[in-house]
């Protein structure tokens, strides 16, 4: 299939996607309902980035609310006191009369939360990362595609819906930089180091800390990890650090104009490894194989401070905090969230290779990451972060961080889900959990 085809059929799916105008024949609605009518929403994790989630879906109805902290339940519950009110969200699952789950948790939750609820048949948004291994990122994408004729999903990298992420892609498959070969990405954030944190004494009431332990490693309470992903996913036990975090939004830039999958290699390095903590930076490189519309091509990451050498002067910009920087034989695109910079490799800054797509081959505007999301669990429409796609994303995060801590290159072998030569990774690959906790429940 030339780049081309591939380039219309990805626009003309792509437009599906924001006019919301695909039904499955095999229905999203239950039978009687209409479009117009509201979900009954679960929210699961209701401050911090949870509250923001919640108040992009409060248009639906709010039927139950969760949350380990009973003081943000509680000012929670004020907005909307019709919701059911719940700490564990395995109890909040059980309520009968739920369509769809936000899941604005810890990350080392996440992909409980996301398989439980997809086992029972219910839309998912979750925040960013699906996942905190490699095997759970796996379990969370192959459930969702188990379900996918019933169910909608979407990972809450909300800059995906944004018209400069839509531009990018255009460029990229539209031939701008011609024939891509790599791409370079980086987030200058540096987390800290450290060992996990000493007993703290006694536990708030409002805390059940139990559950908010949940599956990891018991670790004794310290108010030192509560209080945004910054305070907790630098813990191994508790977070993926900012390949995680921030790698979740940066490499979404990659894997959308790319068409990425799954890697076939990955190998990194980063500070020494430290058992309780992730390194202070990191830097990966992953190969993908060719597809219909291009060649192989390498990705790059970088964190803690290290950032990718610039082709240019125009493009070596100190302000410049996170980025990413598209590599092609016929030019670069350098591009952040509100940026674009396109460099032709001819002096002349010759163009005459790249046409610019017609208005109506345009990627149409976001309904809104939640509202996308919202529509597509009434109608059936597609939403762009799908746990498909996003799934191997994290998946791919989540490798780096096997290689880093084995200190090899790993050849990935996506089937069977495993390192070949490499058995020590498969300690890193899976995580074992606390009893009483099963991730497929």
């Amino acid at each position: 299939m030339s780049s081309r085809i591939k380039r219309r059929t990805f626009l003309k799916n792509s437009a599906a996607v924001g006019a919301g105008l695909v039904v499955l024949k095999s229905g999203i609605l239950k039978a009687g309902q209409s479009p117009n009518e509201k979900l009954n929403v679960a929210v699961i994790g209701v401050r911090g980035r949870g509250g923001g989630n919640l108040k992009g879906v409060s248009s639906e109805n709010i039927v139950a609310l969760c949350d380990v902290n009973a003081k943000n339940l509680a000012a929670a519950a004020k907005e909307f006191p019709r919701a059911k009110t719940y700490v564990d969200w395995r109890k909040c699952l059980e309520q009968k009369d739920i369509d769809a789950v936000v899941c604005s948790t810890t990350d080392h939750t996440h992909a409980f939360v996301n398989i439980w609820a997809m086992n029972r048949g219910k839309h998912v948004y979750c925040e960013k990362p699906l996942a905190n291994s490699v095997e759970e990122a796996r379990m969370v994408r192959q459930t969702y595609l188990k379900n996918k004729g019933k169910i909608r999903t979407q990972m809450g990298t909300q800059i995906h819906a944004t018209d400069n992420y839509r531009r990018m892609v255009e460029l990229i498959r539209g031939g701008a930089i011609g024939t891509p070969s790599e791409v370079r990405v980086w987030c200058s954030r540096t987390p800290e180091g450290g060992s996990y944190l000493p007993d703290e004494t006694p536990i708030p009431d409002h805390i059940n800390w139990d559950l908010w332990i949940g599956p990891a490693p018991f670790h004794c309470y310290n108010s030192g990890y509560i209080g945004g992903c910054l305070k907790w996913n630098r813990f191994w036990d508790f977070g993926s650090g900012q390949i995680g975090d921030m790698g979740s939004h940066m490499m979404d830039m990659a894997y959308w104009g790319l068409d990425l999958g799954l890697p076939t290699t990955c190998k990194a390095e980063g500070t020494p490894v430290n058992t309780d903590t992730l390194p202070i930076w990191l830097t990966a490189e992953w190969e993908h194989p060719a597809n219909d519309w291009r060649p192989a091509v390498k990705a790059y990451w970088y964190d803690g401070g290290k950032k990718p050498g610039m082709p240019s002067k125009a493009f070596d910009r100190d302000w410049l905090f996170k980025g990413a920087l598209f590599k092609g034989d016929k030019g670069w695109l350098l591009a952040d969230y509100n940026l674009r910079i396109l460099m032709p490799k001819q002096r002349e800054g010759d163009m005459t290779h790249y046409k610019s797509p017609k208005p109506k081959d345009l990627i149409p505007p976001s309904l809104g990451h939640h509202k996308e999301w919202i529509v597509a669990c009434k109608t059936g429409s597609p939403t762009t972060c799908n746990f498909d796609y996003s799934g191997a994303l994290v998946e791919a995060n989540m490798l780096a961080l096997v290689a880093y801590r084995v200190g090899k290159k790993l050849e990935w072998d996506g089937k069977s889900l495993s390192a070949p030569g490499c058995p020590e990774a498969d300690q890193y690959i899976r995580k074992t959990y606390r009893k009483g906790w099963v991730l497929n429940g």
